[in-house]
């Protein structure tokens, strides 16, 4: 639903906010089945672990491969991300 886009003309950026692309909403997504698996760690008093936005990490790539995997059984060539319907779209036309 997001997707960067230049004017190819002037180099502008006309998709710098949310009123020129679509906001994901919860109606846009699957049920989510949510676990915790608590493994504390021995290396300090708390147990804790720095984690960010490690376990995102690998949603993008396995999602992506998901995509090119059902292009590439339709004889499509494979797109690069984001995986917007229309890269979708063109590439089941060159199939």
């Amino acid at each position: 639903m997001e997707d960067v886009h230049y004017d190819p003309e002037s180099g502008q950026l006309i998709t710098g906010s949310f009123q020129d692309y679509c906001m994901p909403r919860a109606d846009d997504f699957c049920d989510f089945n949510i676990a915790a698996n608590e493994v504390p760690t021995a290396r300090n008093p708390l147990g804790v672990k720095g984690v960010g936005e490690a376990g995102t990490v690998g949603a993008m790539p396995a999602i992506m491969n998901a995509v090119n995997d059902a292009l590439h059984r339709a004889g499509a060539p494979g797109i690069e991300m984001p995986a917007t319907p229309e890269k979708v779209w063109r590439a089941l036309q060159e199939a």
